[in-house]
């Protein structure tokens, strides 16, 4: 594992959840390569999207499987604006790079909205700090090492 690896497996662990980051052979930076990696469905996919909300990050936890529309989460936040964030703004924000988000392991708490899709799953697969990591959660894990608030997102 990698340095950024290591900061998420710490997060994770500070959130009293085993860590269990698995390192894969290439890199996974979508949710159809991750899910055909790993044998899983595209839904059972966790992916970190980071949105410019009002000028502040935003953590998306969305499935694999749905188009986070942005307009609906602007009117359930009541926020002005949400757009897709640069890649700039997603490194400054979590320290890690897009394809390789992790729901946690970030310098500082971001605000996270968890999909409600995703409970449809027993097991979901999130990113774990670099491209070609990820680690299993629950949904009920992801909602505590985020801190996220579950919402529609599409």
């Amino acid at each position: 594992m990698n340095e950024r690896n290591e900061t998420v497996a710490r997060a994770v662990a500070a959130a009293g959840i085993e860590p269990a980051i698995r390192i894969l052979d290439a890199d996974v930076k979508t949710a159809a390569a991750a899910a055909q990696r790993l044998g899983c469905e595209v839904g059972a996919i966790a992916n970190s999207l980071v949105f410019d909300c009002d000028g502040e990050p935003l953590l998306v936890m969305a499935s694999g499987a749905a188009r986070v529309d942005t307009d609906l989460l602007a009117k359930q936040l009541d926020a002005q604006r949400i757009s897709r964030a640069t890649p700039q703004f997603v490194k400054a924000a979590t320290g890690q790079v897009i394809g390789g988000v992790a729901p946690t392991g970030h310098p500082s708490p971001l605000r996270t909205v968890v999909d409600e899709s995703l409970r449809d799953y027993p097991l979901l697969w999130a990113a774990a700090g670099t491209p070609d990591s990820v680690m299993p959660l629950t949904y009920d894990q992801l909602l505590t090492l985020t801190g996220g608030r579950p919402m529609r997102v599409r």
